[in-house]
């Protein structure tokens, strides 16, 4: 085992990296050797759908796996070995369909079919987990560094890191009914690339740009299917407290599960509450229109533990973000989608029967408590919506500064940073934030300028979309480029999605980003020195020191 993908990655010195017997992330090396190789499955089976995509003979049923077995393999998604033997055997059978395809294809069109004879294109599946494992020993992400050295195997992680963040966006749209041809052809060109061990730095930075590339427009598909399904955001006040009824409670990010959900509890007297990401789902239309869509419960991601073993009904975890369920709690958490944990129950398809059972048969919450709400709902329609006003407020100097201050949480130390960041942002600057980091802030009375709230609440790190489309919209309203505006973007990263997202950010051009609360482990000294160079990529520092050399910046 060895696995660095992960901002709690293992860092002792200058040893770096989670290679013993369990990750930080409470993955057993069984797993996450599994997990290594399906990435190398999903290689081999990505190069013969390329082929067959170039001949006409596009191959749906490989794009959509390629989607979801990547996803698994994300940090806090996956954890059941077993789903990997099944997941392994699917793509081998996969893999010899899409050659088959390939070579009718190539054969139809005159040609003589490329025999493909590296690694992942030749790779055949052990009859049993033992042998899968031996299997695995050679396909790590650290394979060949003694030969292409850290450099290169960090630039190779950083891309493979970013296909499985787009992998996932892209599965989260794919579920909605949202597909383009352009994003599975760029997944797969992408992981062929990787397939052929590439060693040269230019043009493997150059990969990572184009996969930012992709990226954006698989979130431009995301936000399509989210308000194609769901209708637009609108600003919306959450209650952050329960109310007296049956529960359930719904983690992660599948706004289609907790539609599903929803229908299916439709009159049944069970209250249906978000946790952690799922919070922006109270802003859109469809989903608040269900009366018993009841509020918020909980925190972020990496308090689910005891939020879990707090809620007195079942839970269901849908996408990523499970961490290791307690004893107190194991028996009511329900698993949906590419989400795994051993022993416990999996339901597929929006069968959500023994969710509901367990909600009837559990207490749910015996009185109501305070209420007390937050306001989410600033996506891209709504703050685009008052841009005039906006705009005007920059013009008139109320408006002194954006901060976006963002991304994914987590419970490794400094990430106190992002909420003293925030609350220390002086009284006329606008704090825009998507992504669970503002769970450490956004219950703190930022007030208003003008009427316009200084915390902004984009949404899901899914929604990182509306965030350029604002910025975006913004520049072209003072007719300028994003890195002339008075705008500083502070990011939180955790995993792969954050990943993706920073390629994208990188590939539009912008500058002077400030990623923490770490580096990634992945990213050697010599590859920070490209990056602060190309992009002026910075790490965060002392929160109030950041906030006054934004200002500073931008003042001269």
């Amino acid at each position: 085992m060895f696995c660095y993908q992960c901002e709690q990655t293992y860092r002792s010195g200058d040893a770096v990296g989670c290679a013993t017997q369990r990750g930080n992330c409470g993955k057993d090396t069984t797993t996450a050797d599994l997990q290594d190789l399906l990435v190398h499955a999903a290689k081999g089976l990505a190069q013969y759908a390329k082929r067959a995509r170039a001949l006409g003979a596009p191959d749906r049923e490989a794009d959509a796996f390629i989607l979801h077995a990547l996803f698994t393999t994300l940090t806090n998604v996956n954890f059941n070995a077993a789903r990997f033997v099944g997941l392994l055997q699917e793509a081998a059978r996969l893999r010899d369909a899409a050659r088959a395809r390939y070579e009718a294809a190539a054969r139809a069109a005159g040609q003589e079919p490329e025999t493909l004879a590296n690694a992942a294109a030749t790779w055949q599946p052990a009859p049993d987990q033992n042998g899968l494992l031996r299997q695995a020993a050679g396909v790590g992400v650290d394979a060949g560094i003694d030969s292409v050295g850290a450099d290169v195997t960090g630039l190779r992680s950083l891309l493979l890191y970013g296909i499985k963040g787009v992998c996932a966006y892209a599965h989260h749209a794919h579920v909605l009914g949202q597909d383009r041809e352009d994003v599975f052809a760029g997944i797969e060109r992408a992981l062929d690339f990787l397939a052929q061990d590439p060693a040269d730095v230019p043009a493997l930075l150059d990969e990572a740009l184009a996969l930012g590339t992709l990226n954006l427009s698989v979130m431009e598909m995301l936000d399509a299917a989210n308000t194609g399904a769901f209708g637009a955001q609108q600003p919306t006040a959450v209650r952050v407290r329960p109310i007296q009824g049956k529960a359930i409670l719904v983690s992660g990010h599948d706004l289609g599960d907790l539609a599903a959900l929803l229908e299916q509890t439709r009159d049944s007297g069970i209250q249906v509450y978000t946790h952690g990401e799922m919070l922006p789902a109270h802003a859109y239309p469809k989903l608040k229109a269900y009366p018993h869509l009841a509020g918020n419960y909980g925190g972020a991601w990496q308090d689910q533990q005891l939020d879990f073993a707090n809620f007195p009904g079942p839970i269901l975890m849908t996408s990523n973000c499970i961490i290791e369920p307690l004893p107190a709690y194991r028996q009511r958490i329900f698993t949906t989608g590419p989400v795994g944990w051993p022993g416990v129950r999996h339901l597929e398809s929006h069968q959500f029967a023994p969710l509901i059972q367990a909600a009837k048969a559990l207490p749910g919450f015996k009185a109501d408590e305070p209420g007390k709400t937050i306001t989410v709902g600033f996506g891209r329609h709504a703050v685009l919506g008052v841009a005039g006003a906006v705009i005007e407020a920059v013009k008139s100097g109320a408006i002194r500064h954006f901060f976006l201050v963002g991304g994914c949480d987590g419970a490794a130390p400094g990430r106190d940073y992002y909420s003293d960041f925030a609350t220390q942002a002086p009284r006329d600057t606008v704090v825009l934030t998507l992504g669970c980091t503002k769970y450490r802030f956004n219950q703190h009375d930022f007030g208003d300028i003008g009427g316009i709230p200084r915390l902004l609440d984009i949404g899901q790190c899914n929604d990182a979309y509306s965030a350029i489309r604002i910025a975006t919209a913004l520049a072209e309203a003072f007719e300028c480029g994003v890195n002339e505006l008075p705008l500083s973007l502070v990011v939180s990263w955790f995993e792969q999605k954050a990943a993706a997202v920073l390629l994208t950010l990188l590939a539009l051009g912008i500058r002077n980003i400030r990623l923490g609360p770490t580096l990634p482990a992945f990213l050697t000294p010599n590859l920070v020195q490209v990056l602060v160079e190309r992009f002026g990529l910075k790490p965060i520092g002392e929160a109030h020191a950041d906030i006054r050399e934004a200002l500073r910046l931008e003042a001269a």
